[in-house]
């Protein structure tokens, strides 16, 4: 009995924390300014770094060259999406005009740097207007927050409202996110000639219209070694598109042909995007491309980091619409290995978990 009562005081407690950190409206930036020496226990991770080991030196994420002859990147695309789940995307020029998505980054952490009372006014957790401001979509689901703070813009399928988005970084993220989705487009078409199935059938299928644009900043932590800047997870949708800042803290979950696991660091490439496939196109996919974990471990340098990750996700989103392995994919030696589902099962499945839980893709298969 007594230690029922005590775990229940424990959990007590706990949410009392949550609440007085959430209410305080300024995020872990909030914490930094305050003059905090120790991480918090609210965002302790117990051994957040010993399950699975590092990996070699010289061991990297592969890189897909836009330069290159256009059967070269459609293989190389594929061979990436299929062996790893993620790759830099270089010499994009054409998509992405010079000065971005630098000018975007620079703005999301001119914002995450205005004194707190100005920061505060813009916090909360429900997306009005489709844009929030907040630390730790998970917070109260998780068993230990991660040291970062998230301004959030879902820019389809409903338009948002962008008078919502803070003024500092409003015409920077807006901007972005239509270069992001044409580099979206380019990546979709090689991934769909690399299935055999035609430049156009990924897109068709998906449509991309569902985008959701996450701004993370990850503030100088005092003790490095006891949190995360994100757990590791797999990202739902269909394709993201990510840009970092020079300081690093991806990793990427590989397993090498012996069947080794290890994290490989994602170490910021000058002019490169990230590109990573998302757990849907898993599954339409039929199992060829493959949704990896990642995370982002803190950094000891004396800076903060921060990301731009644009989700891509179907926009058509109707009780008749159902997901599922493209028909082109599927056959006698080759069955399906999902189920067919609509986006309201598949995003409620998502939002049901917390974000570290690996079981979204065991949902849907067959």
């Amino acid at each position: 009995m007594a230690a029922s009562s005590a775990a229940a005081s424990s959990k007590s407690d706990r949410a009392a924390l949550l609440k007085a950190f959430d209410e305080s409206r300024t995020g872990v930036r909030g914490l930094v300014e305050s003059g905090v020496s120790t991480v918090p226990d609210l965002f302790v991770h117990p051994d957040p770094y010993a399950s699975v080991p590092l990996a070699p030196p010289g061991i990297s994420i592969p890189v897909v060259d836009l330069s290159l002859p256009a059967h070269l990147v459609a293989a190389a695309t594929a061979a990436a999406a299929r062996d790893w789940g993620f790759f830099h995307l270089v010499n994009h020029e054409a998509l992405v005009p010079s000065g971005h998505p630098a000018r975007a980054l620079a703005a999301v952490c001119a914002f995450n740097e205005l004194p707190a009372l100005e920061r505060a006014a813009h916090y909360g957790r429900a997306l009005s207007g489709g844009v929030s401001y907040s630390s730790n979509v998970d917070l109260f689901q998780s068993p230990a927050a991660s040291w970062r703070d998230t301004v959030q813009v879902m820019f389809g399928p409903t338009p948002p409202n962008t008078e919502r988005i803070p003024s500092v970084c409003r015409s920077e993220v807006i901007e972005w996110e239509v270069h992001a989705a044409a580099v979206a487009r380019a990546v979709m078409a090689l991934l769909s000639e690399g299935l055999g199935l035609g430049g156009a059938a990924l897109e068709e299928t998906s449509c991309l219209e569902g985008k959701l644009m996450v701004c993370h900043y990850y503030p100088v932590c005092p003790e490095p070694e006891r949190t995360m800047g994100l757990v590791p997870h797999t990202d739902p949708g269909v394709l993201t598109v990510l840009a970092q800042d020079g300081v690093g803290g991806l990793q990427v979950k590989h397993t090498n042909g012996d069947g080794e696991s290890f994290w490989v660091d994602v170490k910021p490439a000058p002019g490169a995007l990230v590109i990573n496939v998302g757990d849907l196109l898993q599954i339409m996919s039929n199992d060829k491309y493959k949704s990896v974990e990642h995370r982002v471990v803190m950094n000891s340098r004396e800076e903060a980091r921060v990301s731009i990750a644009v989700f891509f996700n179907p926009g058509k989103r109707g009780e008749s619409v159902l997901y599922g392995p493209l028909p082109g994919l599927v056959s006698t030696e080759n069955p399906p290995k999902y189920r067919r589902f609509t986006m309201f099962e598949f995003l409620g499945a998502f939002f049901k978990r917390d974000l570290a839980s690996k079981a979204l893709l065991e949902h849907f298969k067959l």
